[in-house]
C-alpha cells in the first residue's frame, strides 16, 4: 500500500506589540524574539478579533503554543499538541483519522467545530463534511513559528464554523530560514520520517523556503478484526517579497498525499472466519490536498493597513471499496471524489479615533463538491458564502478595555446568520485582569446534510447470474438524504475569565470559567434513509485554567486543568419526529454521546528542562477521565506519559540534534474505542531516535 503512494508522481502536486508584525497569521509572519516571552509575560495575539492585542485586551480565551513548546512535547503528528490546551481533547491516527474537539460534541468523522487556519487560510473542506481531515493537514512540524488556540468561539471574527473555538498556525517567515536542513525520525512501530528543508534569497527584495516531508508507520498495532496503517507525503512552499517600504505580497503553495486503512476482517461473533468482512472489507482510504494562496498587504499609515487575500484549496479522497450484500454486489464511497474553495478576502484596520481600533472587511468564498455515492445524481454541487466583518477595540481608560464585533454570513445553502460578540476587560492593575463576555455563533451543515443523496446500486449479482427484469432498481439502496430546510446550530456563550501576569516571578495564570448553550445540537439519525436534524438542546458549564511559570532560567513548567460537565435534553419535536422510530437503546447511546463527549476532569503537566552540557530534557503527563467518541463504544480514563531528550550540536561548520523521544512512557491504555472489547484501539509505547543536520 505504501509503495502505491510512493508511486504517485510528485508532478502531480500542484515582550511586545511591537515585535509582531502583521495584524493577524493571514499574513502568518513570524518574528525571531526570545521564546521565553511566552513565559515570561502575556503575549500578544492577533486571532481573536483579527487586531493585535495583548492577551489581557483580546475579548476571549488564548493559548499560545511556540515552537519550543511543540519539540518539547515530543509530538510527531500536529494534533498531539493540542493535549496540551485546556479543554481540548484528541487521539492518535488509526483506522479513524485523528480528531481534536474542544469541550466534546465529537461524533462527526472530520471534527467540523473548531476552526483550523494556516496563515489565515480554512482548512475546513467541503469534501470532508466541512470539517477538518486532521490526515492531510498540509504543515510541517517544523515550518510552524507558534499556534495560538482561541478557547470559546470565534464566529465573530470568522464566521459561521467558528463554533466552539480557532486554531491559528503561523507559519515561519522564510526570512529566518537560510541553507539546508534534512532530518529523519527512526523507531518501533514502523515509524520512519524524513524532511528535507530549504531557505534562501529570492532575487533583491524575497526569501523562499521549501518543505518535502515523507511520514510512515504501522499505526496502533492490530488487534481482532482490523488493520492499521499510515503513510503521507507532503511538498510546502511559501516566498514572500518586498515590493515597496509600503507593500508587501506573500506566495504560498503546497500538497498532501496520506493513504489510510479503513474495513474489518471477517468474524462470527468473536472469531475470526477468514479473509475480509463481505460488507465491509479492508481497503485503502486515499486522500489528498492542494492549495495555492496569494497575500498582498499594504501599509496606509503608522497605524493603519490593508490587506487582500485569495487561496484554492482542492481536496480528493477514494474510500472505494466493494461490497456483498443480500446476494448482491455494491460498489461503495462514501469520503470519495472532490472538492474545491475558492476565498477572496480584504481586510482593513485603522484608528478612527485616540484610544480606538477598528478591523473590517469582507469575504467572498465558492466551494463545489462532486460524489458518486454521497451525491448521486446530482453532478456538481456548488455553495457560495459572502461575509462582512468587523471588531471595535475601545480603551478609555488604563483600567479598561470594550470589544465589539460581529460577522454577518449570507450562505446560498444555509441562510444568513449574524454572530455578534461583547467583551469588557477589567484592568484592576497591570498584573489582574477580569474579563467579561457573551457571543452567539452558528455552525452550518455540510454539503452533503443539505443536499446529500447516498445510493448505492448493486452492478451484479454475487452468484454470477444477470439481472431479472426490475431486479436491479429493487435492489438499489437510499441510505442518506439531505434537508434543504436544515437550521444552523446555535451556541450562546458566557464567559469570566481571569488573566494574572506576575513578571517578577515569571509566572502567569489562564482562567475561563464558561456556560455554553445550544438550543438544537445537529445530529445524524441512524434511520433508513439516515438524515441530519436537530434533537438535542445542549448545556457545557465548567472551568478550565492555565498556568506557567519559569522558576530559573533553564527550568520551565506548564500545567492545564479542565473541568467539564455536559447536560442535553431531546427536543420534544425531535422525539415526535426525527427520532420518533428510535428505541430506548438508541436514544440512550446519543444521550450519552452528548454527555460524556468530554471528559469531566483532565489535566496536564509539562517540564522543560536544560541539563549540563547542552542537554534539553522534558516530561509531560496527561490524566483524562473516560469520555465518548462514537456512539457505540467508550475511552476509558488513562494517564499517558511522554518524554524527550535532545542534544543541540555544532560540528565543524554544521549545526543540528539528535534527540530520543518516547510516547506512552508508562505502558500501554486507550484513548479511543477502548473499553475491555477484542477490538479495542490500544496505544502502546512508540519511541524514535531523531537526527537533524544543517547546513
Amino acid at each position: 500500500m505504501k509503495n502505491r503512494l510512493l508511486g504517485r508522481s510528485l508532478k502531480t502536486w500542484p515582550k511586545p506589540l511591537a515585535l509582531y508584525i502583521a495584524s493577524l497569521g493571514v499574513a502568518g509572519s513570524a518574528v525571531a524574539v526570545d521564546e521565553s516571552i511566552y513565559f515570561s509575560e502575556l503575549p500578544v495575539v492577533a486571532s481573536v478579533s483579527r487586531l493585535p492585542q495583548k492577551l489581557a485586551d483580546a475579548p476571549t480565551a488564548v493559548t499560545v503554543i511556540d515552537r519550543e513548546i511543540i519539540k518539547a512535547s515530543g509530538a510527531r503528528d500536529l494534533n498531539d499538541v493540542f493535549r496540551l490546551v485546556p479543554g481540548f481533547q484528541t487521539y492518535p491516527n488509526n483506522t479513524d483519522a485523528a480528531r481534536v474537539t474542544y469541550h466534546g460534541l465529537t461524533d462527526e468523522d472530520f471534527s467540523p467545530r473548531v476552526q483550523i487556519l494556516i496563515d489565515g487560510r480554512s482548512l475546513y473542506s467541503p469534501l470532508f463534511r466541512n470539517g477538518v481531515n486532521w490526515a492531510t493537514l498540509l504543515v510541517a512540524l517544523e515550518d510552524i513559528e507558534r499556534i495560538e488556540v482561541v478557547r470559546g468561539s470565534n464566529s465573530a471574527s470568522y464566521g459561521s464554523n467558528a463554533f466552539l473555538g480557532v486554531i491559528n498556525i503561523i507559519t515561519v517567515d522564510p526570512a529566518l530560514v537560510r541553507g539546508f536542513s534534512v532530518s529523519t525520525n527512526q523507531g518501533n512501530q514502523g515509524v520512519r520520517d524524513y524532511t528535507l528543508r530549504n531557505g534562501g534569497k529570492f532575487g533583491e527584495a524575497g526569501d523562499f523556503r521549501f518543505t518535502y516531508q515523507q511520514k510512515d508507520d504501522n499505526g496502533l498495532t492490530d488487534r481482532f478484526d482490523w488493520k492499521d496503517s499510515f503513510s503521507s507525503r507532503l511538498f510546502d512552499f511559501r516566498a514572500d517579497f518586498t515590493l515597496t517600504d509600503r507593500d508587501s505580497l506573500q506566495f504560498s503553495a503546497g500538497h498532501v498525499e496520506a493513504v489510510m486503512q479503513r474495513g474489518r476482517l471477517a468474524r462470527n461473533g468473536d472469531v475470526l472466519t477468514g479473509g475480509s468482512s463481505p460488507d465491509w472489507p479492508i481497503h485503502d482510504f486515499s486522500q489528498s490536498s492542494s492549495y495555492l494562496q496569494v497575500l498582498w498587504r499594504h501599509s496606509l499609515a503608522a497605524d493603519s493597513d490593508f490587506q487582500l487575500r485569495y487561496s484554492y484549496s482542492a481536496d480528493w479522497a477514494s474510500d472505494r471499496f466493494n461490497l456483498n450484500k443480500n446476494g448482491y454486489l455494491y460498489s461503495a464511497d462514501e469520503f470519495g471524489d472532490h472538492g474545491t474553495r475558492n476565498e477572496i478576502e480584504a481586510q482593513h484596520n485603522f484608528s478612527p479615533f485616540e484610544r480606538a481600533r477598528v478591523v473590517w472587511g469582507a469575504g467572498w468564498r465558492s466551494d463545489a463538491l462532486s460524489s458518486d455515492t454521497m451525491l448521486y445524481s446530482r453532478g456538481t454541487v456548488r455553495r457560495e458564502v459572502a461575509r462582512l466583518f468587523g471588531n471595535l477595540e475601545w480603551k478609555p481608560a488604563t483600567w479598561f478595555t470594550g470589544n465589539l464585533g460581529a460577522s454577518v454570513d449570507d450562505d446560498s445553502l444555509a441562510g444568513t446568520h449574524t454572530s455578534p460578540r461583547i467583551s469588557a476587560s477589567f484592568h484592576l492593575n497591570p498584573e489582574n485582569t477580569v474579563r467579561l463576555s457573551y457571543s452567539r455563533a452558528y455552525r452550518t451543515g455540510s454539503v452533503v446534510d443539505y443536499r446529500g443523496n447516498e445510493v448505492v446500486v448493486p452492478f451484479a449479482k454475487a452468484n454470477g447470474m444477470p439481472f431479472a427484469p426490475g431486479e436491479q432498481r429493487s435492489a438499489t439502496g437510499r441510505l442518506f438524504v439531505g434537508n434543504p430546510n436544515l437550521p444552523a446550530e446555535q451556541l450562546d456563550t458566557l464567559e469570566l475569565g481571569y488573566l494574572g501576569d506576575w513578571r517578577d516571578w515569571r509566572m502567569s495564570l489562564d482562567v475561563r470559567g464558561f456556560q455554553e448553550k445550544i438550543p438544537n445540537r445537529l445530529v445524524q439519525v441512524l434511520l433508513d434513509p439516515k438524515f441530519t436534524a436537530p434533537v438535542q438542546q445542549i448545556r457545557i458549564e465548567g472551568v478550565e485554567y492555565q498556568w506557567k511559570w519559569q522558576p530559573f532560567e533553564p527550568t520551565r513548567i506548564m500545567v492545564s486543568q479542565s473541568f467539564v460537565h455536559i447536560y442535553s435534553e431531546f427536543l420534544d419535536d425531535a422525539l415526535a419526529t426525527a427520532l420518533a422510530g428510535a428505541n430506548s437503546q438508541t436514544l440512550g447511546n446519543l444521550d450519552q454521546l452528548s454527555e460524556r463527549s468530554a471528559p469531566r476532569h483532565a489535566t496536564s503537566a509539562m517540564l522543560m528542562q536544560k541539563l549540563p552540557l547542552g542537554l534539553e530534557f522534558s516530561l509531560v503527563g496527561y490524566w483524562l477521565d473516560k469520555m465518548k467518541w462514537t456512539r457505540n463504544t467508550w475511552a476509558e480514563k488513562y494517564t499517558r506519559v511522554d518524554t524527550r531528550l535532545g542534544y543541540p550540536f555544532r560540528l565543524a561548520g554544521w549545526s543540528g540534534e539528535v534527540a530520543y523521544t518516547v510516547q506512552s512512557l508508562n505502558g500501554a491504555h486507550g484513548e479511543f474505542k477502548a473499553y475491555g472489547n477484542p477490538a479495542d484501539r490500544i496505544v502502546e509505547n512508540r519511541h524514535w531516535l531523531s537526527l537533524r543536520l544543517d547546513f
